[in-house]
């Protein structure tokens, strides 16, 4: 194989750590604790680009309203965390599981085998794009630490082509993606802890991204209720007891009331709180929710 220069060693991402130089000498908790130091510098590195954050959850929610999706694409760890936020969306939030996906180079094989040569490849990029029909309703997230990664340049560029509005998730300044994407969030994150291991510091940092981008923007299309995760889905015994517990808090009714109400609404947490809240039937409650687009604050005295 023929190697060109990559010149990796300009990216932050790629340096090497001074502060971790002689981890390989320490002793356990040593070891431990500069890694915790490490980690420590990962929210305010995230905090600095809280603005471009606002501006991809307020871009996502106009998406979802618009009956638009939510698309993750990554590479190695990047791609995986994509996977793993989009995964959480239905459970979570109550939405389909077309409405946040999230694609791994290599495909879902790779999510739990390294298929590192995935990553290079530019056109795998373009054609997930293509195959999966993105519009000018969706928003794509494309997910790459050193900002350069093939794959996700090649969905990035053809679902601007396509119309999509797209942002960025890297870790370094100044990248490919920047040039790239509408809106490109790069926390700082520093050195890795090993040289080059992206699955610490900035994978955490995606990690953190990741939770603002899907939470604030279903809060904003009323998947919340306070704090509560009221469009959840109650589909094992532990959800079912926390859909009980939802309404309890949300209402004051005790448990007997709140497991009779929920039994009358095929376990569904909003449904059941308006009902209570504005002594309604099943029908007159999600006629509230649908006029209200699903905010219970809008309903709710």
């Amino acid at each position: 194989m023929k190697l060109k220069n990559l010149n990796l060693g300009s990216l932050t991402t790629e340096s090497n750590n001074e502060r971790t130089k002689y981890i390989d000498r320490y002793s356990t908790f040593e070891m431990l604790e500069v890694m915790n130091n490490e980690d420590k510098m990962v929210a305010f590195a995230v905090e600095e680009e809280l603005p471009k954050i606002a501006v991809a959850v307020d871009k996502i929610a106009e998406a979802f309203e618009k009956g638009g999706r939510l698309i993750y694409c990554g590479a190695g760890t990047s791609g995986r965390l994509g996977v793993l936020d989009a995964s959480e969306c239905p459970p979570t939030f109550g939405t389909p599981k077309e409405m946040v996906q999230g694609f791994i180079a290599g495909g879902d094989y790779a999510l739990r085998n390294a298929i590192e040569g995935a990553e290079d490849n530019f056109q795998d990029g373009v054609d997930l794009i293509k195959s999966i029909d993105v519009t000018e309703k969706d928003v794509v997230v494309g997910i790459t630490a050193s900002g350069r990664t093939k794959y996700v340049l090649g969905a990035m560029e053809q679902a601007k082509i396509q119309g999509a509005y797209t942002v960025g998730i890297c870790n370094n300044p100044n990248t490919e993606l920047h040039q790239v994407c509408d809106t490109t969030i790069a926390p700082d994150v520093g050195p890795e802890v090993i040289q080059g291991s992206t699955r610490l510091k900035a994978g955490t940092a995606q990690k953190l991204v990741l939770n603002m981008l899907t939470t604030g923007s279903m809060v904003k299309i009323g998947k919340v209720y306070q704090n509560y995760m009221v469009d959840m889905k109650a589909s094992n015994e532990k959800l079912l007891d926390r859909a009980i517990r939802l309404v309890m808090l949300s209402t004051g009714v005790n448990y007997e009331k709140a497991k009779e109400v929920l039994e009358n609404c095929d376990f569904h947490v909003k449904t059941a709180i308006v009902m209570i809240k504005e002594d309604c039937d099943y029908e007159t409650a999600q006629q509230l929710l649908e006029d209200a687009k699903g905010y219970i604050a809008k309903i709710v005295r």
